[in-house]
Parts: C-alpha cells; sequence; structure tokens
C-alpha cells in the first residue's frame, strides 16, 4: 500500500521578470504559482474548461492567506502540494504548500477558503456531483495526513507580557 500524501499537481520554474529589486521572486509571484496550482487541482477533480462552459460551475476564493518562508531565486523551481482540509457540498477549504524542488525546502504555504458559483446565476451553490464524489475521496484520504502547521493562522504582532 502507497503512503496517502498531499497532491502534488504543480511545478514551475521562476521567471527573471518575476524577481524583485530584492533580488528573489516577488511576492505577487507566489500568488500566480498557487492560483496556477489551484487550477491544477481543479483539472484534478473534474472542473475544467470543459464543465465550465457547458454548466457554469466554477469557484472564487473567498478568503486566502500565504506565509512566506524562505526566498525563491530565479530560475529556481519551485513545486505545489495541495491538500484538502475540508469541504462540504458548496466550500473547498484547501491547504498549498510550495517547495524548491532542489532540495525540498519550505517556500511557501496558501490556505484558502473557495467556493462553488454558477457563472450564470453569480450565486454560490452545490458543486457539480462527479465533483463533489471527487473531492470527497481526496477529502477521505487526505483526513489521515496531520494537519499543515500553518493552518488557521492569525496575523498580529505578538507582545511580551
Amino acid at each position: 500500500m502507497s503512503e496517502i500524501s498531499p497532491s502534488r499537481l504543480w511545478e514551475e520554474t521562476v521567471s527573471p521578470e518575476w524577481v524583485d529589486y530584492n533580488g528573489h521572486m516577488n511576492v505577487a509571484y507566489y500568488v500566480l504559482i498557487f492560483d496556477h496550482a489551484t487550477d491544477a487541482f481543479l483539472m484534478h477533480i473534474g472542473m475544467d474548461k470543459a464543465l465550465r462552459l457547458e454548466t457554469g460551475s466554477s469557484v472564487f476564493v473567498a478568503e486566502a492567506h500565504i506565509t512566506y518562508d524562505n526566498e525563491v531565486m530565479e530560475g529556481e523551481t519551485v513545486y505545489v502540494t495541495s491538500q484538502v482540509l475540508d469541504h462540504d457540498e458548496k466550500r473547498l477549504h484547501l491547504f498549498h504548500t510550495m517547495y524548491n524542488a532542489k532540495d525540498d525546502s519550505l517556500c511557501a504555504t496558501n490556505e484558502l477558503m473557495i467556493l462553488q458559483v454558477n457563472l450564470n446565476t453569480r450565486k454560490v451553490g452545490p458543486f457539480i456531483d462527479h465533483v463533489q464524489t471527487r473531492i470527497g475521496e481526496i477529502y477521505k484520504e487526505h483526513q489521515t495526513l496531520a494537519a499543515p502547521d500553518k493552518k488557521g493562522r492569525v496575523i498580529g504582532i505578538r507582545r511580551k507580557s
């Protein structure tokens, strides 16, 4: 039996134009890579362009949180793993972790609350049945994984008392 792990569905190399005046990948491009990883995950669960055109079923991100843990430099390749933390008929709680492909070091994390939206009505509603089933299958596997250390982070200055 194979060990269950978060889904590794996306890999990308840092382009020169993504590097900022500090000499590392700009924060905007972490978001871009995580967005590409979200799209790869959506394809993995059956939410492709054909489904969107046929049914109007798509997703909107309702909330996102990113941690920046290590610099990524021009030309480096990163990969993203995706873990389903929870879901219901119209919401998906997804956690991405970005690693440097050269040494598997942690680069960043991205926690998302995603809503299923019908583009025809612009209203939140249930995922299409086969998509909901696929999310459930992945969630069942991912439930056996430990929750990510950075899940549910809150931004704030911690003061010593």
